[in-house]
């Protein structure tokens, strides 16, 4: 299936693009991540696993266990706070 993938803060800046259209076999947000960081290089470094990293899925706050399906929206970006 096909999906669009968005990168924000640290990420896109460690990655070098703030969103790519992605085929993928992931049925869950946390398998993307997966093949995301399987890829290696500054993906592995950005999203990897023990690092802090949020994930949306079609602009809602979501946990590694959402499905994805055809044409859905993901997004990670890192923790943020403010004050």
């Amino acid at each position: 299936m096909n999906i669009n993938v968005r990168y924000f803060a640290s990420i896109r800046e460690a990655l070098g693009t703030g969103s790519e259209s992605c085929s993928t076999t992931a049925s869950t947000l946390g398998a993307l991540r997966d093949e995301l960081i399987a890829r290696g290089g500054a993906y592995a470094q950005a999203l990897a696993r023990g690092k802090a990293v949020r994930m949306a899925h079609n602009q809602l706050l979501s946990d590694e266990s959402a499905a994805l399906a055809q044409g859905d929206e993901v997004a990670f970006f890192p923790p943020v706070t403010g004050g």
